[in-house]
């Protein structure tokens, strides 16, 4: 298995210069306000963006200077926004995520179709295979955004807010289904509580900058939220899981908002 390491990758003003390492395995979380810079950092990884400075290497390979196809045979991206009006199957979606690994004028093999099915399987969609992929729900079209990332068989696995648009129930599912496909994964989330619950380090960005990294219970400090996110609130652990379930307090007179009602994790 594959790990990723950042050094010194910025990108004009909206990235200073930063540092971190997923290891092999591992799924780790970027968090941050609006505008902190998690985005472009995962755009740098997966190409969209050239950075200024800097460099990733995945298990020593510079991602840089792979061209397009190399490195989509490594590096698979599931992004913030998909696009509804694809005018294809489900099935014929996913199969495209083999495209890095055949001739621009190949045909699916047997083997191709046999990783597709599989793919869609794993994700728990197999029986949508033949269904227009913009009549999906949000959460079937993420499954199937995953399982098309998954037949690229890719070492590293970039998820921009996964969860977005989502509601709670199926957050839960893509997370779960994400934090169990034993792949090595980058993910930037906005949810603090389910960042807590689904990843095993956070890397905290402000103004474009890593500010702390670490297990969720050494970075989310009502210290850290205060100063990241202007905002005052109290940690404590989940009663069920031990992970931190941050609570946002807006005043002194007012009553406690859990970002999370507790019974759903």
């Amino acid at each position: 298995m594959t790990g990723l390491r950042v050094q010194g990758m910025a990108y004009g003003d909206r990235l200073h210069p930063a540092d971190l390492v997923v290891r092999p395995g591992e799924t780790v979380g970027l968090v941050g306000p609006n505008g902190s810079g998690k985005t472009t950092l995962l755009r740098c990884l997966y190409g969209t963006l050239a950075p200024t400075s800097g460099r990733a290497l995945l298990d020593g390979a510079d991602l840089h200077a792979m061209g397009p196809r190399a490195r989509a045979r490594r590096v698979a991206t599931v992004p913030q926004e998909s696009a509804a009006e694809f005018e294809l199957t489900v099935r014929e979606l996913v199969a495209l995520g083999r495209s890095p690994h055949k001739r621009f004028w190949e045909g699916d093999s047997s083997a191709d179709l046999a990783r597709t099915d599989a793919a869609l399987a794993r994700v728990g969609i197999a029986r949508l295979a033949e269904r227009p992929y913009p009549e999906l729900s949000g959460g079937e079209r993420q499954r199937a955004l995953v399982a098309r990332a998954l037949v690229q068989e890719p070492e590293l696995l970039v998820l921009d807010e996964p969860t977005n648009h989502l509601d709670i129930r199926y957050q839960l599912e893509i997370l779960s289904l994400v934090r169990h496909l034993g792949t090595t994964n980058l993910l930037a989330l906005h949810d603090l509580t389910l960042a807590a619950a689904y990843c095993d380090r956070l890397h905290v960005l402000k103004g474009g900058r890593v500010v702390a990294e670490g297990t969720p219970a050494e970075v989310l400090t009502p210290a850290l939220l205060r100063d990241v996110y202007g905002v005052e609130a109290e940690v404590i652990p989940h009663p069920r899981t031990g992970s931190p379930l941050v609570v946002y307090l807006t005043g002194p007179s007012d009553r406690p908002t859990a970002e999370r009602d507790l019974s759903v994790m």
